[in-house]
């Protein structure tokens, strides 16, 4: 399904991109992405497909706002049916929905006494009530908790597919991207990238989906120059104290000698020394000093000082443990070249840190 809409009030926004089962459109609070829905939904004037010019009531939708919006005062399956037409069967018909989702040994408790999960669960059923084609989810993990998140997201998801109905949901947390069968990115009021989450998170297009996709390692650099032997483009890296690194051209960029960019580089792309020391020269070595170990159990995260600036890095547990890292240590890492990313800086764009 192919979403294409424009508004103009209370934001001005446009937005075109695809929805394949659930789909995230990810951008930071304040770009429009709940006016979207609602204008999607009918509840604000906008021009655009699907269900242009239908009224709110006619549109095959399913909306599931932030926080769910559940009368307190209703009972689970009363949540439910108030979606219903009214008819004898309505409390069975909203057992059944709640059939559905699992969740009909919970009919005759009121909200209160559910978890944010269940909550979710129960709108999610008053939404399927409607017979949508689209079900719209507004901020789906704002509510929860992030030792559940995955879980209840999970079967949210699996719910969904039971379905056969695509869904989008717009958010601000790029953990929730890493769940979607598509992605959507929302900078500047418009679309700027959008693919299966593998594609846009392997390669954004710009520092800023790099932020929004929530990567640390965004650091500002000056091209030194390009080596055509060696089919690499230089950049100094000013604030780590001059480094040179090396990277694969940018042919696309034209960039020039003396050019401000932005850079990117995974974690898991920065590497500790091998346990079996390698004989090749390492592609961009740069000695840092750790700073900060986060003890993840199987890996950890590491947060190393060069210069002014912090380079984190993924290790397994054993290497950490191999290198006896620990803070004030000094260490060569080694930033692999085919994972340096880099862009053309923009006037007013600056690394959030």
């Amino acid at each position: 399904m192919r979403i294409d809409y424009r508004i103009d009030y209370p934001v001005r926004l446009d937005a075109a991109f695809e929805v394949e089962g659930f789909t995230v459109l990810l951008g930071q609070s304040g770009e429009g992405k709940t006016t979207l829905l609602r204008a999607i939904a009918g509840l604000l004037p906008a021009r655009g497909e699907p269900f242009d010019g239908l009224r709110p009531q006619h549109r095959a939708v399913g909306y599931l706002p932030q926080g769910y919006a559940l009368f307190p005062h209703l009972r689970a399956w009363e949540n439910v049916a108030f979606a219903l037409p009214r008819s004898p069967r309505r409390r069975e018909q909203a057992l059944e929905l709640l059939a559905r989702v699992r969740l009909v040994h919970m009919a005759d408790h009121y909200p209160t006494a559910l978890s944010g999960g269940q909550q979710q669960r129960v709108a999610l059923a008053r939404a399927l009530a409607r017979k949508p084609l689209l079900l719209l989810l507004d901020e789906p993990t704002s509510a929860l908790d992030a030792a559940t998140r995955d879980e209840v997201m999970a079967e949210l998801i699996a719910e969904m597919y039971a379905c056969g109905i695509p869904a989008l949901a717009v958010s601000h947390d790029p953990h929730l991207a890493m769940l979607a069968d598509r992605v959507a990115v929302m900078s500047g009021r418009r679309i700027v990238q959008q693919g299966t989450p593998a594609e846009v998170l392997s390669r954004p297009n710009s520092a800023a989906v790099a932020r929004l996709l929530g990567y640390r390692n965004l650091f500002t650099a000056r091209v030194a120059g390009h080596d055509a032997n060696a089919g690499v483009t230089l950049l100094q890296w000013e604030a780590a104290n001059g480094v040179i690194l090396r990277l694969p051209p940018q042919p696309e960029l034209a960039l020039a000698a003396g050019q401000l960019v932005q850079w990117m580089i995974n974690p898991t792309a920065v590497r500790l020394p091998s346990l079996k020391p390698e004989r090749r020269r390492g592609d961009n070595p740069v000695t840092a000093r750790v700073e900060t170990l986060l003890n993840l159990g199987a890996h950890h995260q590491v947060a190393l000082r060069c210069g002014t600036e912090l380079l984190w890095l993924t290790a397994q547990s054993n290497l950490v443990q191999h290198h006896r890292l620990a803070p004030g240590r000094e260490i060569t890492v080694d930033l692999r070249c085919d994972a340096l990313l880099c862009w053309p800086r923009q006037i007013g764009d600056a690394v959030e840190r």
